[in-house]
């Protein structure tokens, strides 16, 4: 992407206190939701400059380029900034598992929570069958 672009869509984006965005990231051709991870202006500007997803890591406190150590890389095919400018949806095609446990997604099986929408009022309950 070219400097002007770049600049535009991070004009849009709204960081918070902290400097960071959340940035979802997207199968490009399946549309599963692979994983979240944080972006600042700088890992922002990177993605969108080398086509490669790039992370500000809140524990290790650096960049990190997806994929670098594990070959997982994520190719970048867009980047939407959603309405209030406060997330990042980024469509990648997956090279390798996206999660660190192995699996192809971050949110697979093994971890939802026994939750259940009651329609009727609107709420969330617990599933007692699956408490």
């Amino acid at each position: 992407m070219t400097d002007e672009l770049t600049s535009e869509v991070a004009a849009k984006v709204t960081f918070d206190a902290n400097g960071l965005v959340p940035a979802i990231i997207q199968d490009a051709e399946t549309k599963d939701v692979l994983m979240l991870g944080y972006m600042n202006s700088v890992a922002l500007a990177r993605t969108l400059s080398s086509g490669r997803v790039w992370f500000w890591s809140r524990s290790r406190q650096e960049y990190w380029r997806k994929g670098d150590t594990s070959g997982a890389i994520q190719l970048v095919h867009g980047v939407e900034v959603d309405c209030d400018g406060d997330a990042l949806l980024v469509s990648v095609t997956q090279k390798i598992a996206a999660c660190h446990t192995g699996k192809w997604r971050c949110f697979d099986e093994g971890g939802q929570l026994p939750l259940r929408l009651e329609t009727t009022g609107h709420t969330i309950q617990r599933d007692k069958e699956n408490t």
